[in-house]
């Protein structure tokens, strides 16, 4: 059997590692189907990440060491030494925030998926780091920066697979709900430290304090359910993304896969399939 063959035969069968880089809502979305299609999968976050919708993904794993989405559980790995064994396993999805030089040298994923989702940020090159390579959100270039990159904006071509060229520039607003759209959200005005005492799901009044950057307090922009609230204590900068309101109350969706996340996700997995039928 060829390498080419050996490569597409564990394609087939999930047995290839794939590496998904950041665990918010996105990236949480890609690797629970994988997994659940049987692909080792393995995520990577920084040491303090402030994704908001943290029940609706698995980033409270950085901070409690475990978290489940749709019965699925990601578990904090700080020991490299432990993450092929649990990958082998296929128990759970080990999440590390080990350098990432390191996890790539000495994981040396087949798939690498760039989840991060860092909308005003030029994505760097990062084809040559695995034999497959996706980019998801603004910027990537399929051919350039990443084989491939996936549509991750809301419209007719969200979780559509570019083969060759750019993903569209980031524009427009937020999806409304209930008629709310950017004022569900509350952007850091300043670099400092995030501090709450409240959790997700928590019923909030427009103009109530929700959190502070140093003595700046944070209101709710809108009454409603939080939906999304940076952890305690993870250092912020300005412009970031800390808190969202859902104006739905008792119908607010706060947990589980999001509609957008599992488009998105469904894409990287009919980009997979691309690779398969292309030869890799």
């Amino acid at each position: 059997m060829s390498e080419t063959d050996k490569r597409n035969e564990s394609f087939h069968t999930g047995s290839e590692i794939v590496l998904v880089r950041g665990s918010g809502d996105v990236g949480s979305a890609v690797a629970h189907l994988l997994f659940q299609n049987g692909y080792r999968v393995l995520i990577h976050e920084t040491a303090s990440p402030s994704a908001t919708r943290r029940k609706m993904a698995f980033t409270d794993a950085v901070f409690d060491g475990t978290s489940t989405l749709e019965n699925v559980t990601a578990q904090r790995v700080d020991d490299l030494l432990q993450i092929i064994p649990l990958l082998s396993e296929h128990r759970l999805i080990p999440l590390v925030t080990i350098d990432f030089d390191q996890v790539l040298q000495n994981i040396r994923p087949t798939i690498l998926v760039d989840a991060r989702m860092r909308k005003h940020h030029q994505p760097e090159v990062q084809i040559h780091l695995a034999p497959l390579t996706i980019g998801l959100g603004p910027n990537f270039e399929a051919g350039l920066t990443t084989h491939l990159a996936v549509e991750t904006g809301w419209g007719e071509e969200l979780g559509k697979v570019i083969r060759s060229g750019k993903t569209k520039p980031l524009h427009g607003e937020p999806q409304s709900i209930a008629g709310h759209a950017r004022d569900r959200y509350v952007y850091a005005p300043l670099q400092g430290v995030f501090r709450t005492k409240l959790t997700i799901g928590a019923p909030v009044e427009q103009g109530q304090v929700i959190a502070r950057i140093g003595e700046q307090p944070l209101t709710a922009p809108i009454t409603g359910v939080l939906r999304g609230l940076t952890h305690d204590g993870v250092e912020v900068a300005a412009g970031t993304k800390v808190i969202e309101v859902d104006p739905r109350l008792e119908e607010a969706q706060i947990t589980g896969i999001g509609a957008r996340p599992k488009q998105i996700a469904q894409g990287v997995w009919k980009a997979i399939q691309l690779s398969l039928r292309e030869g890799g």
